[in-house]
């Protein structure tokens, strides 16, 4: 009788997050709804929206160039947006991450970095909204005292809606 050579397979565990990398993009999740929220808010926040960046913060954009190279360059550009979306036939504007795009990785020492789609929707005045366009970004995030603060951000990949 033929000896048949038996083989051993390792069985390729369920990858399942564990529950500090989960914990971590709940944090960065949360992060990243209340600082576009609150930067799309037609009400216009600036203490709040200075208060999830850092002092260094920059942004940059690949329709719009260099955003920002500090925090205070990107607070004027803020308060000057404002004043434009006081009026009541002026431009609003929403973000939505798009479902299931959002990956986060710890970066140690500092944060975290955030990479995912979003979606982009305008309209004017109380008018109807209406989805403007797409973009991918990235953002560095850093874990303050005070709490999670955006340090970097890369919006790119901006694309038109049909």
């Amino acid at each position: 009788m033929p000896v048949f050579p038996i083989l051993l397979l390792a069985a390729d565990p369920v990858e399942q997050p564990d529950a500090a990398a989960a914990a971590l993009s709940a944090e960065i999740a949360a992060a990243d709804a209340r600082f576009f929220a609150t930067y799309f808010d037609a009400a216009c926040h600036p203490d709040e929206v200075r208060a999830m960046i850092t002092d260094d913060f920059e942004m940059y954009h690949d329709k719009g160039g260099v955003i920002a190279t500090s925090a205070d360059q990107f607070m004027a550009d803020y308060a000057s947006n404002c004043a434009a979306r006081e009026k009541p036939d002026a431009w609003r504007s929403r973000r939505e991450l798009v479902a299931g795009s959002l990956l986060v990785d710890p970066v140690p020492g500092l944060g975290a970095i955030e990479d995912g789609d979003h979606r982009f929707y305008e309209r004017r005045g109380e008018g109807p909204e209406s989805l403007a366009g797409t973009a991918h970004f990235t953002q560095l995030w850093e874990k303050t005292p005070q709490g999670w603060k955006l340090k970097r951000v890369f919006s790119y990949a901006h694309r038109k809606a049909p």
